[in-house]
């Protein structure tokens, strides 16, 4: 059995020396190095070109473990990225495939997991609980709609809203252009809010900005 090279990616020592204490007792894997932080990782990846890193999903902030994983798939093709998550969270595991991650493994999974996982890596087979897949794909296809179809959740009077909030209209400022009630207009900002899935007027403006809502055709959107 050729001797499988990993490098463990956690901002946590104690995970780290876990993982290691388990990675050790089994054939043929070597750990080749050891990163606490995800820019640690890409350093220490040009550095070692380890076959697989075990990489933690989340770890402080600017120190993102997706990002990192990115980065590695995008430079070093040949290098396997197994994340490490607490929970089963679907929108993060659609995020770190979708990012290069060939799967992921709960941290408080047993040897058994770890070891079928690493097995899985050497015959190139994946990672993910069939479940798992289909909510992961349901949510890459999604994913990819409001790429192709950025404001296609929104009615045409909350996209008439959405474009003067982009100019940086005030809440009475659109109700006057609208003809609408400031109430209304309060509804629909909530609405479009949630629809966008952003915290605040601000980053809804910016989304409409960066997605030209200006020069959005409304009709290609009901065609699609």
């Amino acid at each position: 059995m050729d001797t499988l090279n990993i490098m463990l990616v956690d901002d946590h020592e104690v995970v780290r020396m876990g993982l290691r204490m388990v990675l050790e007792q089994m054939p043929g894997v070597n750990i080749a190095a050891e990163a606490g932080s995800a820019e640690e990782a890409i350093r220490l990846c040009s550095l070692f070109q380890p076959q697989v890193v075990i990489m933690d999903i989340r770890m402080p902030p600017g120190s993102s473990g997706i990002d990192a994983c990115r980065t590695i798939a995008s430079r070093w093709p040949q290098i396997q990225v197994i994340m490490l998550t607490s929970f089963a969270d679907d929108e993060l595991i659609a995020d770190a495939i979708q990012a290069g991650a060939v799967g992921y493994v709960l941290k408080q999974a047993g040897t058994g997991e770890l070891v079928r996982a690493l097995d899985a890596v050497r015959q190139g087979a994946a990672l993910l609980d069939p479940s798992v897949t289909r909510r992961v794909l349901a949510i890459m296809r999604q994913h990819s709609e409001q790429k192709s179809n950025p404001f296609r959740d929104l009615t045409e009077r909350e996209l008439d809203v959405l474009r003067l909030l982009a100019e940086g209209k005030s809440n009475a400022e659109i109700a006057e252009a609208l003809v609408l009630s400031d109430k209304t207009v309060r509804n629909h900002v909530s609405i479009i809010l949630d629809k966008l899935q952003v915290n605040n007027r601000v980053e809804a403006a910016t989304y409409a900005t960066r997605h030209n809502i200006l020069n959005y055709n409304l009709n290609t959107r009901r065609t699609k």
